[in-house]
């Protein structure tokens, strides 16, 4: 799963052409572990229709504070570079399903 910094977040969210689920988490933050592997799966099939990126907040403290992101997992829904939707803390996979299925 692709890796986003902030010298890369413009390129690879905002002027994305396809929906973007940003995936702000910590590496010492258990729930955002449990998130991975639904994330992968997500990531899987959706394929080409949607991107799903990870932008740890420790090496991203500007982004963080951009989108407000106070407590992890925090995923932000973009579509056409504007945020569309989100979810804090630990969810199943259907949750993120319906969110993306909105965008794409």
């Amino acid at each position: 799963m692709l890796m986003v910094k902030s010298d890369t977040f413009q390129k690879e969210v905002m002027e994305s052409n396809v929906p973007v689920l940003v995936d702000f988490f910590a590496t010492w933050c258990g729930p955002c572990q449990m998130m991975g592997p639904v994330l992968e799966q997500l990531q899987a099939e959706y394929g080409d229709k949607a991107k799903i990126v990870k932008v740890d907040i420790d090496q991203a403290m500007d982004l963080a504070q951009k989108y407000r992101v106070m407590s992890v997992p925090n995923m932000i829904f973009f579509k056409d570079g504007q945020v569309a939707d989100s979810i804090i803390g630990a969810v199943p996979a259907s949750v993120l399903k319906e969110k993306m299925d909105k965008l794409v």
